[in-house]
């Protein structure tokens, strides 16, 4: 299993830097660091905006294969798997607890089950999907472990994008300010704020290391662009995209 916590950040910002003379990983060096590669871009008038909004899904629909079997996990009112049933011909299902968002898909003609994925998936059983997708919600949930654990358990192959609390702007914004950080992808108050379990890239693949779960690909939205998942996305990515399944 890869590791995203290697100190000696690759990136032309700190190009000038040794590698070989860095100090150790602490966690106060990391802070200098990032402190270092914001007073660099603002220096270079560097400005962060906040990602697209359904950036995921052109990946998504490029990764599932042609006529796999879909669930998608908080699909809203269907719009994904309306595109999926569509241009890759899936069986498509969505889960969905807001009432207003399931009449949405049923309008669209998705199929879609009124039900909360927080109190598991037991109406589904072991691998009878091909892909699960869980695409911006993790980190609003009660019960994260429990409904990650029920995605590789019902799907070969679960699909999970999500916000990382480990930006560098987030990390800075709470270094400055003593505040938990308002950046453009994360616009609101914490008392406001759905995101009730904030975590990073490595916080993932630390709980994959612990679960016998295996990071099959990786995608994120960093430094303004999507790009393929790189060492130093969990300072740079201010979202990530990761395709997981059991080892």
């Amino acid at each position: 299993m890869p590791r995203y916590d290697d100190p000696r950040i690759d990136s032309d910002l700190l190009a000038e830097r040794d590698p070989e003379r860095l100090p150790p990983g602490r966690f106060e060096w990391r802070v200098a660091e990032v402190v270092d590669i914001a007073r660099r871009r603002s220096a270079r008038g560097t400005k962060t905006s906040a990602p697209p909004v359904r950036w995921q899904d052109d990946i998504i629909v490029n990764e599932i294969a042609r006529g796999a079997s879909v669930l998608d996990l908080g699909c809203g009112d269907g719009e994904l798997l309306e595109r999926l049933e569509k241009e890759r011909g899936v069986r498509g299902q969505g889960v969905e607890i807001d009432l207003t968002a399931v009449l949405g898909a049923v309008r669209r003609g998705v199929s879609v089950l009124h039900a909360d994925l927080e109190q598991g998936l037991r109406w589904f059983p072991d691998r009878c999907f091909d892909y699960v997708v869980l695409e911006e919600t993790l980190q609003t949930l009660q019960s994260p472990k429990l409904v990650l654990s029920e995605l590789l358990r019902v799907g070969r192959r679960g699909i999970v994008s999500f916000p990382s609390f480990a930006h560098w702007r987030v990390i800075v914004d709470l270094v400055a300010n003593g505040r938990m950080p308002i950046t453009p992808r994360l616009p609101f108050p914490w008392y406001a704020s759905e995101n009730i379990h904030p975590f990073s890239l490595q916080d993932l693949l630390d709980w994959a290391d612990a679960s016998g779960v295996q990071l099959v690909s990786g995608h994120s939205h960093a430094d303004g662009s999507v790009r393929r998942l790189r060492p130093e996305d969990n300072l740079h990515a201010e979202e990530v995209l990761v395709v997981l399944a059991r080892a």
